[in-house]
């Protein structure tokens, strides 16, 4: 009876990759046939022990991997039985193979004679075994001519009839030829690994490990075996990493560069490494373990390390530079110290600069030796507001206070060089630098940096970081000192050049203001050139000058005082307006060149190229007010209208011709003559009240009209009312501000003859003087002002032409005014013994407080002014004055 089964049997699962149902089959019925035809399915042997014996899934079964087969021939040489796995290796279904001659079928044509031989032995009853080559026949799923390598383990057999049979076991050669190959690749990878190699078995236990793993954790591979995790980690680490392996066993996903920290037996330094981790699979793709491969990485994470404290005080320092500086404000720049390194470099900071210096002083005493008086301009933490815990009590922003002569903050001021302060014992600061702020080789201050307990204590490299951190803002700190004291000296020199106090005017109620520029802001800019003036003139009249030079800093306020000063002089000539602005323009032409305005103008007239730098260009409006008629005549060098607030009517811009600014030359300058109702409202105003970057000048115009609202409040508050509507804490551009409200002379306080040019005119002139002076209650002034006014007009008679027009005007003091057609000026002269004329001025020089001539339209005055009685200044006795003549 043959022990071949009479047919192929199929497997229950013939997916199931564990274990081939035809070589499952194959090698129960070879069992069989070795046992003599015994039922081991129905032995006595059952339970546990027979069920794990015969299970259809032996776990890592050799049959995963090689390619087993079976047939069966029958005693005509043809295949009678054909197994699923003879299938699977050659490709044929049963169905064809059975009846197929395999040596026909498989054998080439030069080894077939070989292989009908071998097959008759077969038949004769001998076993053979060998290495034989074969060809695949063409199938739908190969093409002919596929050649293999069988090794074929055939069994002589006997079929009922008692026929001669064969059983051939086949296995493919290349399968075992590649899994050797896979076997030797797989040791030599696994043995000479520069990484440490670890097979983990489900059960988390080192199933196998290379050498590379022993030699960092000891021992030999073997050793290694069995062990888990918690071998090799601590807690909580060892949970972590065990929880790891669990999920890539259950899940399949891989693992890549995990980061494991830990220890090796004989050190106690942290070591760490990175892992990698994948599920391991068997030939039939069923989990068998986890691969492990692992590098240490303690020096490329010291190295990366290394290289982000790097980029990290690269970044602090970039952003220093973009951050600090930003403001030329001392304690504006220590804040921006400290807001880029709280809490990014250190947890508290502050900053100290030294009082001398913060006050002008270049070299303060005890700046040598530290012990000089520093003030705490910087204070900030990022501990919940904690204070800054070192030696002495603590020292509050704003605060002026020395460190002793022995503490290393001394030390450091005195060496300009960092200290490191111990950390007191209790205290929440645990790491304290001092460091000097050094700029130009000078010390302005120190900058003192802490770290609080649980931070890492400052290295030497923190030490460099700061030390550098400390320098940039020791030379932004430094160039704001610098910057402060030339800005205050500027300032200094610009107010000095405007007018003390609160300017008083014949007829005018004057009310001004001067905001120089960023005064409100937190960036104080250079000083510019804007200036106001108040000029009283001879008659009860007034000059109200507003100007601006071009341009910022000392050389600005220079060239305006220079201005100032000649409109002064000018106006002290009694110049018609336009007059005085062309001689402004020839003067601000000359400032920028060696040789004064004669050398200026020449160089105009040669073809060169302009020196912008020592150009002068200044804007100006100068205007003359008349107290007794409230005519005031402007002219205007380039600059903003006037604004004129009439009493019940809208204010409005004068208009009056802008011309060129100062400076530029060759055009003139014209006049307009504006009358001036009572009460009414004149504003004169330089540009950075009404012009920003963010108000464009005509929007800045419109509201200064609009702010002009109520002319009849206090000039005071009409002062402060445009200020604060106006928003004018820009701070680009210095401000100036000129207010007047016009009050013109009554007409009881004015005497106003016309005289015939005749003797007797002298006589009349006395008694006009006497009668008004008693109207007005002067009786003190009557003798002295009698006697000049005999003077003024016998001098008229003698020397000048026309009528004689004589006019006493009375406000803050008495002034004379004697009035003819004739140009020639008069001019005072010392007369000698002999001279029997000649004193007249001189006598008029000594009993009147001044005294003076200007040119009209129609000819000139000559005036003189004497003190009201109950003034300050007495008076001159004509007795005595006569006689010191002689």
């Amino acid at each position: 009876m043959s022990e071949i089964p009479a047919k192929a049997t199929e497997s229950e699962d013939p997916s199931d990759g564990a274990r081939s149902p035809a070589v499952g089959d194959t090698a129960a019925d070879t069992t069989r046939g070795a046992s003599g035809g015994t039922d081991l399915a129905s032995s006595g042997e059952s339970g546990g022990a027979a069920d794990a014996m015969w299970q259809s899934s032996p776990p890592g079964s050799i049959y995963d991997y090689i390619k087993v087969a079976s047939f069966s021939i029958g005693p005509d040489g043809l295949v009678d039985q054909w197994s699923l796995r003879a299938e699977q290796l050659f490709g044929i279904a049963a169905d064809r193979a059975v009846g197929m001659d395999p040596i026909e079928a498989f054998i080439d044509p030069e080894q077939r004679e070989v292989g009908q031989r071998k097959m008759a032995e077969i038949l004769d009853g001998r076993e053979w075994t060998g290495v034989v080559p074969f060809r695949v026949p063409e199938t739908a799923e190969r093409e002919a001519g596929e050649e293999g390598l069988a090794e074929v383990y055939v069994m002589p057999t006997q079929t009922e009839e008692g026929e001669r049979a064969a059983v051939c076991i086949v296995v493919d050669v290349r399968t075992l030829r590649r899994i050797e190959t896979d076997l030797a690749a797989s040791q030599s990878i696994f043995g000479q690994s520069p990484f440490g190699f670890l097979l983990i078995d489900p059960d988390l236990r080192v199933r196998r490990a290379n050498q590379q793993f022993a030699s960092t954790f000891g021992g030999t591979p073997d050793d290694h075996r069995g062990r888990g995790v918690h071998d090799y980690l601590r807690s909580p680490e060892a949970e972590r990493v065990a929880a790891t392996l669990r999920r890539v066993l259950e899940t399949g996903n891989s693992i890549t560069d995990m980061h494991v920290t830990g220890f090796v037996p004989g050190s106690d330094d942290r070591r760490h490494w990175s892992v990698n981790l994948y599920r391991v699979h068997s030939g039939s793709g069923r989990p068998i373990g986890i691969a492990w491969l692992g590098i240490d990485i303690t020096s490329r994470r010291a190295a990366a390390r290394e290289a982000a404290a790097a980029r990290r005080n690269l970044a602090l320092l970039n952003e220093a530079g973009a951050r600090i500086g930003n403001s030329l404000d001392l304690e504006t720049t220590a804040r921006e110290l400290l807001d880029v390194v709280v809490p990014g470099f250190c947890d508290l900071a502050t900053v100290d600069l030294y009082q001398g210096l913060l006050a002008g002083d270049e070299t303060p005493p005890g700046l040598a030796d530290g012990s000089a008086e520093l003030r705490r301009v910087a204070f900030a933490s990022a501990v919940s507001d904690a204070p800054f815990i070192n030696s002495g009590p603590p020292v509050s922003v704003g605060a002026v206070h020395h460190y002793p002569f022995n503490s290393p903050c001394a030390d450091a001021l005195r060496t300009a060089r960092p200290q490191f302060i111990p950390a007191e014992e209790g205290g929440l600061v645990q790491s304290t630098l001092a460091v000097p702020m050094v700029a130009h080789d000078t010390v302005v201050g120190l900058a003192q940096f802490a770290r609080t307990k649980g931070s890492e204590p400052f290295g030497d490299r923190d030490r460099d970081l700061a030390v550098e951190l400390a320098a940039r803002a020791a030379v932004c700190i430094d160039n704001a000192r610098l910057y402060r004291r030339e800005h205050e000296r500027a300032l200094i020199l610009q107010r000095s050049l405007l007018p003390p106090g609160d300017p008083v005017a014949s007829g005018l109620d004057i009310a001004c203001r001067y905001l120089p520029g960023n005064s409100s802001s937190d960036r104080p800019s250079e000083v510019g050139g804007d200036w106001f003036d108040v000029i009283e003139l001879p008659g009860h009249r007034t000059a109200l000058v507003v100007g601006d030079v071009m341009g910022r800093g000392l050389r600005a306020a220079v060239a305006m005082g220079e201005l100032r000063s000649a409109v002064r002089t000018l106006a002290l000539l009694d110049l018609e307006p336009a007059e005085v602005l062309s001689a402004l323009d020839e003067i601000a032409r000359g400032l920028g060149a060696p040789g004064g305005v004669q050398q200026a103008t020449r160089a105009a007239r040669r073809p060169r190229e302009a020196d912008l730098s020592e150009v002068y260009l200044a804007t100006c409006v100068y205007a003359v007010y008349d107290s007794v008629t409230r005519r005031c005549t402007f002219a205007n060098a380039g600059h903003l209208p006037p604004v004129l607030v009439e009493p019940g009517e809208a204010a409005l811009m004068l208009d009056v011709p802008p011309g060129m600014p100062l400076g530029v030359g060759g055009e003139p300058f014209e006049e307009v003559e504006v009358e001036l109702p009572e009460g009414a409202l004149l504003a004169l105003y330089t540009d950075g009240l009404v012009e920003s970057r963010d108000h464009p000048l005509d929007e800045g115009l419109q509201a200064f009209v609009g702010a002009l609202t109520d002319p009849t409040r206090p000039l005071e508050d009409v002062c402060d009312h445009v200020l604060n509507t106006l928003d004018t804490h820009h701070g680009e551009d210095d401000i100036a501000l000129l207010m007047a409200r016009v009050q013109g002379l009554p007409a009881e306080s004015v005497g106003d003859w016309t005289l015939p040019r005749e003797p007797r005119s002298v006589g009349r002139a006395r008694e006009y003087a006497r009668g008004q002076l008693l109207s007005w209650d002067l009786e003190p002034l009557v003798d002295t002002a009698e006697l000049l006014v005999s003077e003024l007009v016998t001098n008229a008679l003698r020397y000048g032409e026309g009528e004689i027009r004589l006019r006493l005007l009375l406000d803050q003091t008495l002034v004379c005014e004697v009035w003819d057609s004739g140009l020639v000026q008069p001019r005072r002269r010392r007369a000698r013994d002999t001279d029997e004329g000649g004193r007249g001025l001189q006598l008029v020089g000594l009993l009147s407080a001044a005294w003076g001539s200007r040119r009209t339209p129609r000819g000139k005055t000559v005036w003189f002014e004497l003190p009201l009685p109950d003034g300050e200044t007495g008076l001159a006795d004509p007795a005595e004055a006569l006689l010191s003549l002689f």
